[in-house]
């Protein structure tokens, strides 16, 4: 029962990270010059379009913010490297707190900015942002619950149509891709509504969201607290026994 609740908790985990990817790309796209902040294909096609010239489509924007993703998954990948085996230890604490301290960073920067941060101040954001988003990438891999990448709906959405749904109805209406897929999808809803009112509202709401997360998962899903937990009850059914 405490393994199936731990493994309950680090899904809710990451299906909240999911839901913060898509408040952030919904705060990119319609509040930073449609930069995607964790879609990386999105910016690849605009920035591909945008070179072509198509529709006054944004260059340096897309182009920062795959490099910052790119950094970002990449010292995350660093951080990462030689764990002895998936599941949150403390560098997934670390890399956690991290993405949600520059989240807050941005939220008090953006606050002070007024309500539409100028052209460099966008950038700067969405670059910010991204690596948030690519360590974040990185830390569900190493956390490894199965279907939840927190940041690729396409094939999430490939599997759920071709593997999930020919299998039958059992489990096809509800199960852990849809829910990711619908993570992202209200994600993006919830951004684009509260960017009516400042940008600072939806960061600040990844930022509370992403804090959370740490928190619960420092706590509830370390390996270390789990064999302490594990120590202890043995001990007071070794004095039970004497």
């Amino acid at each position: 029962m405490r393994q199936l609740d731990r493994a309950r908790l680090g899904l809710l985990a990451t299906i909240t990270l999911t839901f913060v990817t898509g408040i952030v790309d919904a705060v990119g796209y319609l509040g930073l010059d449609r930069v995607f902040t964790g879609n990386m294909t999105g910016n690849i096609v605009i920035l591909g379009m945008g070179v072509a010239g198509a529709d006054d489509l944004p260059v340096l924007g897309p182009a920062v913010a795959l490099a910052g993703f790119t950094a970002g998954a990449f010292a995350a990948g660093l951080a990462l490297r030689g764990r002895p085996a998936a599941g949150w230890d403390t560098r997934i604490t670390v890399l956690l707190g991290i993405g949600a301290l520059t989240l807050v960073a941005i939220t008090a920067a953006v606050v002070f900015a007024g309500d539409s941060p100028a052209a460099t101040g966008q950038v700067i954001i969405a670059t910010a942002v991204a690596a948030v988003m690519g360590q974040q990438a990185m830390v569900a891999r190493a956390l490894a619950v199965k279907d939840m990448t927190t940041v690729v709906v396409t094939s999430t959405l490939a599997s759920l149509a071709g593997e999930t749904w020919p299998g039958g109805v059992r489990g096809a209406l509800c199960n852990r891709r849809l829910v990711a897929i619908l993570a992202i999808f209200l994600g993006a809803v919830a951004g684009a509504v509260l960017l009516r009112l400042h940008i600072a509202v939806p960061i600040g709401l990844a930022a509370v969201l992403t804090c959370f997360v740490v928190v619960a998962g420092h706590l509830r899903l370390h390996r270390g607290s789990a064999q302490i937990g594990d120590a202890a009850k043995s001990d007071v059914g070794g004095r039970a026994v004497l």
